[in-house]
């Protein structure tokens, strides 16, 4: 055989070998086009009324079902987070059960609110109106003076928890978070970042804590976790300035939500509330509007938490509270005490240490996961 020959066999065959993928990818698109027109049928075809009626009537069922089943998995999901609040309070109310309706009782009910740390003041007003209530009924099993109990409680939780995304048009909603160093200020609002960029909206986060140099670092290590933007000042710069100028840049970017950080320092107690009171004018002005301030507090700190946050709530019209950490307190009481007390709707709980475990407070679940029945 002569060498001409066997080049132009050679060229054939690395022809033939580089047809190969193009052949297998046509063969695998035509049979995806089998398949496709060979759908399931539509399972409505050649049903009647009736058995169309039945058919939706099932759906409506297992859709319902499916819903139910989500509710049952989150309260268990909320009973396992905040296991230690609820062991404290279903070991007393054990006892509470089987007991008649007596000085008592009364007595045990006063001291596991207080140990669950609703407050004293709190606890003496849902203890008062709670015997008025029993006494009107007539009821003489301390089972149903707890169930009375748990409706009360989720009565006292009963205000506005809607957080406000959008501002009136042309302007950029902005969330300001307040509180105390410590409790978790940036690291919620990372978490707050992560879990509206996940539902499409693009982010800016602002650093107005210039006085802790760790917290600009922080929340530029979330902006990049959580694919959002971020604004942020020299050290020490004018706090109201750099959210400014995150409004600003948030305007010219088409920018959905401003999240921005504020300093946290009580040394000089004074000089930050005056402070913070002006980053809110500031914040609230063209093309920004602060559509929440959310104060931030630690939920381990307990009633030590509350007179503080009383100083920020008259300083900058608080709009909602943001409770960390309570999967790791003892006490989930302080909700209904800064509910009370305060004044102020628990928006936003802390239910562990993943990104996303800042989730919504929904009081139904939570009344049923701290007593509900054993």
């Amino acid at each position: 055989m002569n060498t001409p020959l066997l080049i132009v066999i050679f060229v054939l065959l690395m022809f033939a070998l580089a047809l190969l993928p193009w052949a297998h990818r046509s063969w695998s698109e035509r049979e995806g086009r089998v398949g496709l027109k060979q759908s399931p049928p539509n399972h409505d075809e050649g049903l009647s009324r009736p058995d169309l009626e039945k058919l939706e009537s099932s759906d409506d069922s297992l859709h319902s079902e499916v819903q139910d089943q989500q509710s049952a998995s989150g309260t268990e999901l909320l009973r396992t987070r905040i296991s230690k609040a609820r062991d404290l309070v279903s070991n007393r109310l054990k006892d509470i059960r089987g007991d008649s309706v007596d000085l008592q009782i009364w007595e045990k009910i006063e001291e596991l609110l207080i140990l669950a740390d609703v407050g004293v003041h709190t606890t003496m007003e849902i203890v008062t109106r709670l015997r008025t209530t029993v006494e009107e009924q007539g009821v003489s099993e301390g089972t149903m003076v707890l169930d009375q109990l748990k409706s009360q409680m989720l009565s006292e939780l009963s205000g506005n928890r809607a957080l406000r995304t959008v501002a009136p048009k042309g302007r950029v909603p902005i969330w300001l978070f307040v509180g105390v160093n410590g409790v978790g200020k940036t690291t919620s609002i990372g978490k707050v970042s992560r879990r509206y960029t996940d539902e499409g909206l693009k982010v800016l986060l602002a650093a107005g804590d210039t006085f802790r140099a760790a917290a600009a670092e922080q929340l530029e290590q979330w902006a990049a976790a959580s694919d959002a933007e971020l604004v942020r000042g020299s050290e020490g710069a004018d706090p109201s300035s750099v959210i400014y100028d995150a409004s600003e840049a948030a305007s010219a970017r088409e920018v959905d939500l401003v999240l921005a950080d504020t300093a946290g320092r009580l040394h000089n107690k004074v000089n930050l509330m005056e402070e913070l009171a002006k980053v809110r004018r500031v914040a609230d002005r063209e093309p920004g509007e602060v559509c929440e301030v959310l104060l931030v507090i630690d939920a381990t700190t307990g009633q030590n938490g509350l007179s503080q946050a009383r100083e920020f709530a008259d300083a900058v019209n608080v709009t909602g509270v943001v409770l960390t950490k309570l999967d790791g307190s003892a006490k989930g009481g302080i909700v209904f005490a800064i509910e009370k007390e305060l004044g102020l709707p628990v928006k936003l709980v802390g239910l562990g240490e993943g990104d996303r475990d800042l989730v919504d407070f929904d009081p139904d679940l939570f009344v049923e996961a701290l007593f509900g029945n054993e």
